[in-house]
């Protein structure tokens, strides 16, 4: 089971959702941990420092964590040009595309954040044929999942702009090497889009912001359980979106798809 964690902005974070999502990461013990970027609102060392902290607290042992557009410093000028990834490096170490392989789940993680680029992502050639062989490569029968911070599709017209540069050649490199998901988040909107060719189907699902209270006004806190599974002898991969119900002062199983994967 994977626990996609996306766009949580500390220095806006909100002290109840964390604790509410302590709590569900304690209940539902995830295997992996995804933290698709934005950790934090201006890369700050302290916002780094809660960053860290927020998600060792979780309990889960392994984690892939991605940078963002908001983890690379905005008004420091020098040190977006000459050090980017500085105070990113120091809390959570150096790793950008990542390879992760556990218990029939394959995740690639890239890095879609560029230091000229103050919101817009980018992939560039290498990374989308690295990561079509890294998918071609899989063990049999693995969930295959591509993880980056900005989208590679969305469901509104309104937010096409900000797809991720090379997300056109990347959709079709890697629905041809077999990719069942890609995750992504940027926009504070969960969504699940089927993307079909040919009788490939690959899925993009965005993820919204976990715990800041930078929410859309459609959309409030959530994150995605992921586990993978058969039903009536088809692959699925399962999404579970979680939202935070303030009334309750917890988070809830607010809709669940599941997806049929190619064999």
């Amino acid at each position: 089971m994977l626990l996609q964690l996306s766009d949580p902005h500390f220095g806006t974070e909100r002290p109840e959702v964390c604790a509410a999502l302590r709590r569900l990461a304690q209940t539902e013990r995830p295997r992996l941990l995804l933290l698709s970027g934005d950790l934090t609102q201006r890369a700050r060392p302290a916002q780094f420092a809660a960053a860290r902290a927020f998600a060792d607290s979780l309990g889960i042992a392994r984690q892939v964590v991605l940078p963002g557009n908001h983890d690379l410093p905005l008004f420091h000028l020098p040190l977006r040009l000459f050090a980017p990834y500085a105070r990113y490096h120091r809390a959570f170490g150096t790793a950008h595309d990542s390879l992760t392989d556990l218990d029939g789940l394959r995740l690639i993680g890239l890095d879609s954040t560029r230091r000229w680029r103050h919101s817009d992502g980018e992939l560039s050639a290498a990374q989308i044929a690295q990561t079509a062989r890294h998918l071609q490569d899989a063990p049999p029968g693995a969930l295959r999942v591509v993880a980056l911070h900005h989208p590679l599709a969305v469901n509104r017209a309104t937010e096409k702009h900000n797809r991720v540069r090379g997300h056109r050649e990347a959709i079709v490199r890697w629905r041809e090497a077999g990719a069942d998901l890609v995750l992504g988040g940027h926009i504070h909107l969960p969504s699940v889009r089927r993307l079909t060719d040919r009788g490939r189907t690959l899925w993009a699902v965005q993820a919204g912001t976990a715990v800041s209270h930078r929410t859309r006004r459609d959309a409030g806190n959530s994150v995605n359980l992921i586990r993978a599974g058969r039903q009536h002898g088809v692959r699925i991969a399962s999404v579970e979106r979680w939202d935070y119900r303030p009334a309750d002062d917890r988070f809830e199983l607010a809709a669940l798809s599941a997806l049929p994967l190619n064999d």
